[in-house]
């Protein structure tokens, strides 16, 4: 810490001496003509270069100082790319010479104007003409970046990360593409973008905690939004028939690898559909995107081979759990099951619910073996509160999982549009909540009276862009495709 103290005193005398020297070392503007990759994509085969022959007007940050006495080799970055550029004195000039170049550190950022030319070694190198400083940088650049332990410190400073790792740009331009992708996808097959509220005076859609905060002007608590969908499906009740959201959730809950208290989803709702026609969304979305971004259906993820190729597997949640633990699931009673999850939990109580346990012995037993893509169908009605209940069984529902490298990846139902039934399981939610469940969903009579106007039937599918990311990016953690995750707060 001394170390950085003193080099930035350093920096900060020189910021003095620019000053008062008369050099601005923050200017409003400079006109960039050119960026580094168009450079070395248009002259990387080039053999033959005139002085002067191919002008170029560049700007970006010094990424390292080589100097040779009245000479000078700097590594400059912009936005795409890094090149080489040659400074000598007798061409800038003794006075910019001495009073900018001097007192230029890695991390400034300055402009180049000159030529292109390549060295006798064959690098593609700017010859310096005229040299601008335009930002004075004031704390050192890390030097080891990647030799850091310490995760932490590149999510909290994505600024530095961004600038010394080149691949982390890469992983967020790609994220820009997915969502592109899926929007792409979507608006080609008549879906609707839309956008609805952040703040709501009652939460729903999905099991979870929220965040409250208070409106002064009402005098009343809101609560940041856990999911899109109920007011998704009101839309659907009023005649948008294809619509879907790309939007910030928030939930109040833990952070690890795979969650994060502010994150992005994909919702989107279909008429006169069902959860089967969903599966066909999700596999041809995700698919084509992968083959949109590197031109195959197969992608690696931590080590693992996965081919995305539709049709993807069906598996019903309660034979995958079945063929795990070696009885049969419909079968057996709700205590056996909680004996043999009590093995893994011996704090799971007593009197869970039936399709609690359910849902527990397959997160346990299942999930971590969820490699290639499969679509878990047929969840408990007990946890599947807005979804119709299944054809030929009314104790599962019409839902489904996606699950790919033993990430969980997306949630669909056949919506629930029997308004007597949803006033029932929302009852049946609120009495959870008062016995102690926390991350049970409350009642919204609103929502109730739309479905009283008639919702046709309805398929919905949601999906964790951050999760999907962390696949299509082989990412292991959500901190590294999110700019900015929640972190714990800086000690002193």
């Amino acid at each position: 810490m001394e170390q950085v103290s003193e080099l930035k005193r350093q920096r900060l005398l020189k910021l003095d001496e620019l000053r008062k020297a008369g050099i601005d070392p923050y200017p409003y503007k400079y006109e960039v003509k050119d960026y580094i990759s168009e450079i070395i994509k248009k002259f990387s085969d080039t053999n033959e270069f005139n002085e002067g022959q191919y002008p170029v007007k560049i700007a970006g940050r010094i990424m390292s100082i080589r100097e040779h006495g009245k000479t000078a080799f700097l590594n400059v970055q912009d936005s795409t790319g890094t090149i080489q550029i040659y400074i000598r004195k007798d061409r800038i000039g003794e006075q910019v010479f001495d009073e900018i170049y001097k007192r230029l550190d890695i991390g400034d950022i300055i402009g180049i104007e000159g030529w292109i030319f390549k060295t006798r070694t064959g690098e593609l190198t700017v010859f310096v003409e005229k040299l601008t400083l335009l930002t004075k940088s004031l704390h050192p650049l890390p030097e080891k970046w990647h030799g850091l332990k310490d995760k932490e410190v590149r999510y909290r400073q994505r600024y530095a990360d961004l600038i010394v790792n080149p691949e982390v740009k890469q992983v967020f331009i790609t994220r820009t593409k997915i969502i592109q992708s899926i929007r792409n996808f979507l608006n080609e097959r008549g879906f609707i973008e839309v956008e609805t509220p952040v703040l709501q005076p009652i939460y729903g859609g999905a099991s979870a905690r929220p965040f409250i905060t208070h409106h002064n002007a009402l005098d009343i608590d809101l609560y940041l939004r856990i999911a899109d969908e109920l007011y998704l499906k009101r839309l659907v009740v009023g005649g948008i028939d294809r619509v879907y959201e790309i939007s910030k959730d928030f939930r109040n809950e833990g952070m690890d690898r795979d969650h994060n208290p502010e994150f992005t989803m994909l919702e989107l709702y279909q008429a006169y559909a069902d959860y089967n026609d969903m599966m066909v969304i999700a596999e041809n979305m995700i698919s084509s995107i992968a083959q949109e971004l590197y031109g195959t259906t197969v992608i690696k993820y931590q080590n693992d081979e996965i081919d995305l190729t539709p049709p993807w597997r069906r598996m019903p949640m309660l034979d995958a759990i079945s063929a795990e633990i070696g009885i049969n699931v419909k079968d057996a009673t709700t205590e056996r099951l909680i004996e043999i999850a009590s093995e893994r939990d011996p704090e799971i109580p007593k009197t869970m619910l039936r399709g609690k346990v359910i849902n527990f012995l397959f997160e346990e037993f299942v999930e971590p073996k969820l490699i290639q893509p499969t679509f878990i169908t047929d969840h408990p009605i007990e946890v599947s509160p807005l979804a119709k209940k299944k054809r030929d069984d009314n104790s599962l529902a019409e839902r489904f999982e996606i699950f790919i490298g033993r990430l969980e990846l997306g949630n669909a139902f056949s919506e629930l549009n029997d308004p007597i039934d949803q006033r029932e399981r929302l009852l049946d939610q609120a009495r959870q909540r008062e016995a102690g469940d926390e991350e049970a969903q409350v009642m919204d009579e609103d929502y109730i009276r739309a479905l009283e106007y008639g919702m046709p039937p309805t398929g919905g599918l949601g999906i964790g862009i951050d999760r999907l990311v962390m696949l299509l990016t082989d990412m292991s953690s959500l901190r590294d495709v999110i700019f900015f995750p929640q972190m714990r707060p800086e000690s002193d």
